[in-house]
Order: structure tokens, then sequence, then C-alpha cells
């Protein structure tokens, strides 16, 4: 199975995210909402962006040192504004600083229009990935 992150991650695999950008410190990760992910508002839910801009800014950490995964430390997020139903949504990553063990990076969600719809600042510890045979092994 050729994996879009270029190492096997099933839950953003379930979810469908898609990375479009992995650079430099840089990152884009793509995500179309579906019915399943959207709250009682029929808005995105909350938990989704939050899972969305967590997966780009970690992409953007890994951009620099891609045999290490990054492991969340910790997440500050903001909403500025709901995303709509089951548009496309854009998760723009960047690495802020790094030392030989932690990242820190800032994600930003847009809407198709545009429109910023959360931001987000982490801090990320990077470790180096499992062999690819125990990856997504199961006890």
């Amino acid at each position: 199975m050729s994996h879009n992150f270029g190492i096997p991650i099933p839950f953003i695999e379930h979810l469908g995210f898609e990375l479009m950008r992995f650079e430099g410190g840089h990152s884009t990760v793509q995500y179309r909402a579906v019915p399943q992910h959207l709250n009682i508002f029929g808005k995105v839910h909350g938990g989704l962006l939050m899972t969305l801009m967590d997966t780009t800014m970690a992409q953007a950490a890994r951009s620099v040192q891609p045999d290490h995964g990054a492991i969340t430390i910790e997440m500050k997020t903001s909403f500025f504004r709901p995303a709509e139903g089951t548009h496309l949504l854009r998760g723009e990553g960047r690495l802020l600083h790094r030392t030989r063990t932690l990242a820190f990076a800032e994600a930003t969600i847009y809407d198709e229009t545009g429109q910023a719809c959360a931001h987000a600042t982490g801090t990320f510890k990077y470790a180096l990935l499992p062999a690819p045979s125990s990856q997504g092994a199961h006890p």
C-alpha cells in the first residue's frame, strides 16, 4: 500500500488527509470534510480541525528530518470561524524553531474561499521512526 505521508499513519489515512507539501519546514495537508465529521450544527467538528492542525504541524517539523516522527508535547488552538459542511479544507504548517530534540511549529486551517478558520501552535519531540517491518504492527 502506498502511504501518502511516506510512512503508515492508520488514523490519518482513515480520515482521508492528503499531504500536498513537505519541504524545508513547510507543509500543506488537504482534507475534504465528510458528514460523519460534522458537529450538531453541521460544521466540521473542532476535534477534527485540531487533528488536521496537529498533523500539519508535525509534517512541517518532519520535513527537515524525515527519518524521525514528531510526537506532540503540547498544542494551543484558536478557532476563528466555523469550517462549513463538506468542503475542502487546507492546513498550512510552518516550522518556527527547532533544537536537536524539539520542534516548535504553527498551522492555520483555510476554507475553500481562503478564509482562516483556526490556528494552532505546538511543540513536538523528534523520535526515530520504527523499522518499516514494525510500522503498523499491532500486539
